[in-house]
């Protein structure tokens, strides 16, 4: 692909950074666009995990109503400013992510949510399926482990894939976020409402 002016237009839009980043993460990637994008992904995972001890006392409340009037989310979003969370960018977040509450219907926010038991219940489903297969006992744990991860991909708000870009998590696009704005951003919470 190259280090185009359009890779780097492409580049910011889709990574939502600046034009300097953009150029440079092609340049670093030789002008592959995919490694690019790794490579701030990777710069949004620290600049995320370096903002994540920052309170966050603002916010906006997201909300969507389906088209059929019978279904409708509300998002909790949280920031550092209220400054950020007026701009348009922090609010058409928040709308985006109730959006995505409606249409995938999550029934917990994060995996530390989802109740022992529940997890529990499920896992024994899943060790007595693996028995019945005969898998090799050695092997039991390494599965189960993947799908743990499968049932929270499934039913947290943020291990869920993007419903806008399912290449992406509801954890990533909340980094891309918290690069872009500069700010620790938290989902606080989430409610979703139905006829």
């Amino acid at each position: 692909m190259g280090n185009t002016t359009q890779n780097i237009q492409k580049l910011r839009k889709s990574m939502g950074v600046g034009i300097m980043d953009a150029k440079k993460s092609l340049q670093d990637a030789g002008g592959d666009m995919k490694k690019a994008e790794g490579l701030l992904k990777a710069k949004g995972a620290k600049s995320a995990e370096k903002r994540a001890d920052r309170e966050t006392h603002e916010g906006w409340i997201g909300e969507y109503v389906h088209a059929n009037g019978k279904e409708a989310g509300l998002v909790a979003l949280a920031c550092e400013t209220d400054f950020v969370a007026r701009t348009d960018d922090f609010k058409s977040l928040a709308h985006d992510l109730a959006l995505h509450a409606v249409a995938m219907r999550p029934k917990y926010l994060k995996p530390e949510d989802v109740p022992a038991e529940v997890l529990a219940e499920e896992e024994v489903a899943w060790k007595k399926q693996l028995e019945d297969e005969k898998k090799p006992a050695n092997i039991i744990e390494n599965i189960l482990k993947g799908k743990r991860e499968k049932y929270y991909a499934e039913v947290c708000f943020i291990k869920q894939a993007y419903v806008k870009d399912d290449e992406q998590t509801i954890e990533e696009v909340v980094t891309a976020a918290i690069t872009k704005l500069g700010e620790n951003i938290q989902i606080i919470g989430f409610t979703l409402l139905a006829l």
